[in-house]
């Protein structure tokens, strides 16, 4: 009988082509969930801003057909048809192999968004095929891909000619693979606002939208030439702005740097990092070099007015941003990412670049503008008093107890201590937090009861927040300290669960409760989002127990009519569950907890406009909008298996 444990020769498995790809999707597009699927949008629409970059293309359409594919064209140069020395015509290459493509040569591209030269090969890789039409040369050439292998025969070569035109430019109609994703329809509303935000980015360029599925046909034109200071007062048209939005562009070792920023009378920072019309949602060293020289100059000019005296400590830089709008972009001829999905970028001299620019800039802006300087300082002045505050008040925190792992209040821990093999359910009410105690696998569940409403941190101060009993149960449960924006203390490496999960009632009083933790989230522990660790439970409404045949849980009205439909005629029984609190344990186990059959929604965030907007209608005021957008994200819960 052979070992199963050899390890020789034959045990060597080799890829070929893009087969890696489909092995292996989440390396390339960083999820096979809704966000890697709108992914692939996002590399053709990458592509033909490259072109745009380029000085060859000022229009790109893109079109989300009736049959679930999606369609995006550009009016650039079109990709190369001619014969490539590898023995095959350029644009296959591009199409069927891995890092082919034109950015690697900055004769051709002096700075590019796209995957230099994945992109367009991992999109055909996932797609169940892939249509593309060129018209280059005088020609409408084509070609077409199943699953990533041409289907198309060549002709003398070279790829068949549809007739001739005068234009030039790339179309692209792809649908995403089933066998691949997990869902197969494209997220529109990520979508327009990816697409709203790459035309403020590039001022002279349009970008049309329509979706013709469902029947509708919904039409969208994108062209924004005000450019980065009309995206900045976008983000603060709900915000009582403090001065005119502030633009400044500049070049340095090569890298174009222009940044805009506007103060409101809001204790908030919004500051967005992008790199070649990328957007970096953890950062990096543009962002970091724009933040440390504003926060070095500021802090020169406190002195220089008298703001700040000889013996009071500098601002930190959270002082110096609190009110603060900004967007920072950079054009980088070679750009380096901390992964594949580009979140953060790593350039060393992207850093120096963006600093040297900013410093230079705002000196000039603020010597010619007191007024505006004295309003940013008061900003300045005001957070540093809440952060003292704070401090006194995280001191007062923390000298009570230095709380143990299993001592935190109400919190039921589990038993395993390894992060990533463990989640974390805030349930609301004693009397949920009881059904689910016992109902729960405590080998790895831990269970943390919340009383009620929870503070609305946007509406309360720091010292109010830090004093709160629910929050401050959480955060130590947690273990990865509060927002770094807050008192440098976050460390998401200390993150005790690896799933943090709001399990709340599906009304309208458990829609809110979900809100006010979703706010606390976005503004004080953001990465708990970006970095994917935070869920919401998706109770099941009813379950159908049919005579013959497997029980179904129904979400909600609607899938409970489909349910009818699909069973015309055939006996079943109908459970209707109420709240959470109402459940037994056993129920519980069977819809919630169990992660066999439950549903979790992950919440997440790619997008710079939509986080923004997200984060206004978790914060804001108006509970329609609150309620909506629960209801909204709850249909795309995906089964947690």
């Amino acid at each position: 009988m052979a070992n199963k444990n050899t390890y020789d020769a034959g045990s060597i498995t080799v890829l070929e082509g893009l087969e890696a790809v489909r092995m292996r999707p989440g390396m390339y597009i960083g999820s096979t969930g809704r966000k890697g699927l709108n992914h692939l949008i996002y590399e053709i629409v990458d592509n033909a801003v490259d072109e745009h970059l380029a000085g060859f293309c000022s229009h790109i359409k893109v079109v989300l057909e009736a049959n679930g594919s999606c369609t995006v064209e550009d009016n650039g140069r079109g990709i190369p048809v001619g014969m490539h020395e590898k023995g095959m015509p350029a644009e296959r290459l591009v199409f069927t192999t891995l890092h082919a493509g034109g950015k690697f040569d900055h004769s051709a591209y002096k700075t590019s968004g796209g995957l230099h030269g994945v992109g367009s090969s991992v999109v055909n890789a996932l797609s169940t095929y892939l249509d593309i039409q060129i018209s280059r040369e005088g020609y409408v050439h084509h070609d077409r891909y199943e699953r990533g292998i041409p289907v198309i025969e060549l002709e003398n070569g070279l790829l068949p000619k549809l007739g001739k035109t005068k234009e030039t430019g790339t179309r692209v109609n792809f649908l995403p693979d089933p066998e691949i994703f997990e869902k197969t329809r494209f997220a529109s509303a990520e979508l327009k606002s990816r697409l709203h935000e790459t035309a403020y980015l590039n001022p002279e360029l349009t970008i049309e939208y329509e979706d013709r599925r469902d029947g509708k046909n919904e039409m969208e034109v994108f062209r924004e030439p005000e450019g980065i200071v009309g995206f900045v007062k976008d983000l603060n048209k709900k915000k009582e702005a403090l001065h005119e939005p502030v633009y400044f562009k500049g070049e340095s070792e090569g890298i174009t740097v222009e940044a805009a920023f506007q103060y409101v009378r809001e204790f908030q920072e919004n500051v967005l990092g992008f790199c070649n019309n990328i957007y970096n949602a953890e950062g990096g060293t543009h962002l970091t070099g724009f933040k440390s020289q504003f926060t070095q100059v500021m802090n020169s000019y406190a002195r220089e007015i008298g703001v700040l005296k000889e013996k009071d400590d500098n601002f930190t830089g959270a002082d110096i941003r609190n009110g603060m709008t900004a967007v920072v972009s950079i054009k980088h001829p070679d750009p380096r990412f901390e992964g594949q999905t580009k979140t953060k970028l790593d350039n060393p001299d992207a850093a120096r670049a963006t600093g040297k620019v900013t410093g230079e800039e705002i000196v000039l802006y603020f010597d010619r503008h007191l007024e505006v300087l004295k309003e940013v300082l008061s900003c300045a002045e005001r957070s540093a008093k809440i952060r003292k505050t704070e401090e006194k008040a995280r001191t007062n925190l923390l000298t009570k107890q230095k709380y143990s792992f299993d001592s935190n209040g109400k919190l039921a821990n589990c038993e395993k201590r390894d992060p990533s093999l463990c989640e974390i359910f805030i349930v609301e009410g004693d009397s949920a937090g009881g059904s689910a105690k016992t109902a729960r696998d405590r080998s790895f569940q831990a269970i943390l009861p919340i009383r009620g409403k929870i503070l609305n941190v946007e509406k309360a101060t720091i010292d109010k927040v830090l004093a709160n009993a629910e929050i401050k149960a959480m955060i130590n449960a947690f273990g990865c300290g509060f927002s770094e924006g807050y008192g440098n203390d976050f460390d998401i490496s200390k993150l005790r669960y690896d799933k943090i999960i709001i399990m709340a009632d599906a009304d309208v009083d458990g829609a809110h409760i979900s809100t006010l933790l979703l706010t606390l989230f976005y503004r004080f522990l953001p990465d708990l989002i970006y970095e994917g660790h935070v869920y919401i439970a998706m109770p099941p409404l009813y379950k159908a127990i049919p005579s013959k045949g497997e029980e179904e849980y129904l979400y909600d009205d609607k899938a409970l009519e489909k349910y009818r439909k699909r069973h015309h005629g055939e006996k079943f029984t109908l459970q209707r569950y109420k709240g959470l609190g109402e459940m037994d344990a056993e129920q519980l186990w069977e819809t919630t907890l169990n992660p066999k059959t439950r549903k979790l929604k992950l919440v997440e965030i790619e997008d710079a406009r939509m986080a923004s907007e997200v984060t206004e209608v978790l914060m804001g005021t108006e509970v329609p909008p609150r309620k909506a957008f629960i209801y909204q994200h709850a249909a795309d819960a995906e089964l947690d298996v």
